[in-house]
């Protein structure tokens, strides 16, 4: 039996067929899953294993009921259904912080598409499906690492600094002068500082040009009237 056979048959209407597209789901769920465990994320492998099963469920019991004769069903609803409910899902991954992070916007982003590429394998579209499970792969590990370093040595940066109240804020702003970097907004942050003698405060700077963010905040680090420092 050549490839092109075994692709036709998986892409089939039959139990076997459609028994090993949903062991495919889970499977490509779950590694997606793996890759957001590695990097701490709240949404694991057990999570997108049953986001893309279930959507690859429902998908092939929407064309399960669009052939039965005399039913005339609508082969949109439950999908439509789908992308809506996880849209939902994803929406309680993400969390903005006192220090105005926002994070879980890629697990998100992930558990949509884990839930688009379950409905194309349920569906039988098994290329469609692989190539979507790839590209997610590539954006999560590769893409990211790439976003990383394009970041990391931007003209824009947002740090969040904890400086002494007995005059650091006035201190630190006239440093920034001093050094050429502009203030586009300042925002006093309520997150608990670790130190109850300090403040806490968000900058946004702009640079003169592209820079490394990580001397940046080594040079702000040094200051005697600054407590903590980090990107944000």
């Amino acid at each position: 039996m050549g490839a092109q056979s075994v692709l036709e048959f998986l892409e089939g209407s039959s139990d076997i067929a459609v028994a090993i597209r949903l062991i495919l789901a889970t499977l490509f769920g779950s590694l997606i899953g793996w890759e957001r465990v590695v990097k701490r994320h709240s949404a694991g492998i057990k999570t997108f294993a049953l986001v893309s099963l279930g959507s690859a469920v429902a998908t092939a019991l929407n064309i399960y009921l669009a052939e039965l004769p005399g039913l005339n069903a609508d082969v949109s609803r439950i999908p439509a259904g789908v992308v809506s409910g996880i849209g939902f899902l994803g929406a309680g991954t993400i969390l903005v912080t006192g220090r105005q992070q926002i994070k879980g916007l890629t697990t998100a982003a992930s558990l949509w598409v884990a839930s688009c590429m379950g409905m194309a394998i349920g569906g039988g579209y098994l290329i469609v499906g692989i190539i979507c499970f790839a590209l997610v792969m590539l954006a999560n590990i590769v893409l990211v690492n790439l976003s990383k370093v394009v970041e990391s040595h931007s003209k824009y940066i947002s740090v969040y600094v904890e400086v002494n109240k007995g005059g650091g804020a006035k201190k630190l702003t006239k440093w920034f002068s001093e050094q050429g970097y502009r203030i586009s907004s300042m925002t006093k942050s309520k997150e608990k500082t670790i130190q109850s003698s300090d403040t806490a405060i968000i900058f946004d700077i702009d640079f003169d040009k592209k820079r490394s963010h990580r001397e940046f905040l080594d040079e702000i680090n040094e200051l005697e009237y600054v407590s903590y420092v980090e990107e944000v």
